[in-house]
């Protein structure tokens, strides 16, 4: 039996143990030799990579995922969708939701791995039909958790149901590292019996049970398994590659990977590991073993985000008991896997709890918006006195919310109104408003060259209120146009607006004849 293996380095992996802050210079020169090693696939872009490239590492997602693209020419290239929610923390419209799927698609994805953390199937139905469409691969997620309402059966239900939504395969999702090794067995199994489509499994080495868990399930017949690169692997991240890899061989199974190549790989992040040990970014609390979050099932990050929470309003001696506060939570939020953005909303409500000397003195906006509906349907019964605190007479959204949202993409492209900016930015736009603004604007400014133009026309022109550009960028006559140190882009809208004015081509007005003026 050949188990398929997924490697994670370049997204989960990283984002578990450094928070995504992974340069593109870091693997770039690297991507050659992991296409080399025989991978299913490789887990590179979506989740939280993002989010960080714009907001923490100054570069375009979009152009990354490209040039990871033209390095891979034989693995396929997956990512971390959050279902309705994109890769952001709301719910966005359907035509958004489109765009993004079409233009991750077109820029090299191969495999979409869709969540809901609600496990609400409305919230992906959209997103699965649109990855179809546009010919990727649609893997759709369980996401997996254990509570008093949460059983086999329920699962096994679930995977019927992705079945049915026409998904190519499934990936039964523990974000915490919690799944022990019979309850993967046991779940795989009857999920073998019902389904026909490949399983997967993703979980973390949190609790130290993933090793072990991803051998039963492969014996239970799961058909590929999510590692990362031994550098980059234990703690909060996944069982090592080269062990799994390993193991497996010995057990008699094949996984098409060549333990040579996968050797190289990982000698050339080693010095990327030791950069990021060096600077502090990589901190040893993410490396050990946490048998704490099979109670609390805070996921790694959640758990390291809390304790600097907590550092930072000097309430670090809180943290025991902002973690027994976690299930009280969960349990008044109708026990919710707590995967993004239901372990922020947790966690963060936890600690608001414990800080405040009172239960729900302050309520977070996003748990507002969860008792509404406006996530979906929570797993179990909500908390009567809080749901009555957050609704009063107010009746919950009980409809799938993304159809109430009115179309956004190109409502936003029309405001936004700059021609420079493609579909992609659009996009990066309206899930990062701000953090893209503030991209976008250093960008700009680091690519913009300033020179003087010097344009001649053959027509005579009215030159009043032609151009709205300050006047000293702009000396303009009715046979020629100067533009005075301003960047090439500035300089093209001007000689469009100048054609529009006369209606007339650039050809027509002998606009050949521009020149930079150094």
């Amino acid at each position: 039996m050949k188990v398929n293996i997924t490697e994670t380095v370049l997204r989960d992996g990283q984002q578990s143990l450094i928070a995504t802050r992974m340069h593109l210079d870091d693997f770039e020169s690297i991507l050659e030799e992991v296409d080399n090693v025989g991978y299913y696939s490789i887990d590179c872009w979506g989740g939280a990579t993002f989010d960080s490239c714009l907001r923490f590492l100054n570069e375009n997602p979009w152009e990354r995922l490209r040039i990871i693209r033209s390095k891979l020419k034989k693995t396929k290239i997956q990512m971390l969708l959050r279902g309705q929610n994109l890769l952001g923390y709301k719910h966005y419209s359907d035509d958004v939701v489109r765009k993004f799927i079409k233009l991750s698609i077109q820029n090299g994805i191969d495999i979409i791995r869709i969540f809901d953390a609600l496990n609400d199937f409305r919230n992906i139905e959209v997103a699965i039909e649109e990855t179809l469409l546009c010919g990727g691969h649609a893997q759709g997620c369980i996401v997996y958790t254990t509570s008093p309402i949460h059983n086999l059966k329920k699962y096994v239900e679930l995977g019927k149901s992705l079945e049915k939504m026409g998904v190519n395969s499934i990936c039964i999702k523990d974000m915490a590292g919690i799944m022990g090794p019979q309850e993967a067995y046991d779940l795989i199994k009857l999920l073998k019996e019902e389904v026909k489509i490949p399983i997967h499994l993703h979980t973390h080495s949190t609790t130290g049970l993933a090793p072990i868990t991803y051998i039963k399930a492969i014996e239970a017949g799961c058909d590929g398994i999510d590692t990362s690169i031994s550098t980059f692997s234990g703690g909060t991240s996944q069982p090592a590659t080269e062990t799994m890899n390993y193991a497996l061989n010995q057990l008699g199974y094949t996984t098409g990977l060549k333990p040579d190549i996968l050797k190289t790989v990982n000698d050339c992040f080693r010095p990327v590991k030791a950069k990021f040990n060096d600077s502090g970014e990589l901190d040893l609390y993410v490396l050990g073993t946490e048998t704490d979050a099979l109670i609390y099932q805070l996921p790694g990050g959640m758990l390291s985000n809390l304790i600097s929470q907590l550092k930072a309003q000097n309430a670090s001696s809180r943290l025991d008991e902002v973690l027994l506060e976690v299930p009280r939570v969960r349990k008044d939020l109708g026990y919710p896997p707590l995967v993004t953005p239901m372990s922020q909303m947790v966690g963060v409500q936890a600690t608001i709890n414990v800080l405040l000397g009172e239960r729900y003195k302050r309520v977070s906006n996003e748990v507002k918006s969860y008792i509404r509906g406006e996530y979906g349907t929570a797993p179990g019964e909500l908390d009567a006195k809080l749901t009555k605190k957050i609704l009063g007479n107010e009746k919950p959204i009980t409809n799938r919310f993304a159809d109430t949202l009115r179309p956004t993409f190109e409502i936003t492209k029309y405001r936004l109104n700059n021609p420079f900016m493609s579909d992609e930015d659009i996009l990066s736009y309206i899930l990062f408003p701000q953090i893209a603004e503030k991209f976008f604007k250093a960008r700009d400014e680091k690519n913009t060259i300033k020179v003087n133009y010097n344009v001649h026309y053959s027509k005579k022109m009215n030159t009043s209120n032609v151009i709205d550009m300050d006047k000293k960028h702009m000396e303009m006559s009715n046979r020629e146009l100067n533009l005075i140190n301003v960047d090439e882009r500035t300089a093209a809208l001007a000689i469009a607006i100048v054609c529009d004015n006369l209606k007339a081509t650039p050809e027509e007005l002998h606009f050949k004849s521009i020149k930079a003026i150094d």
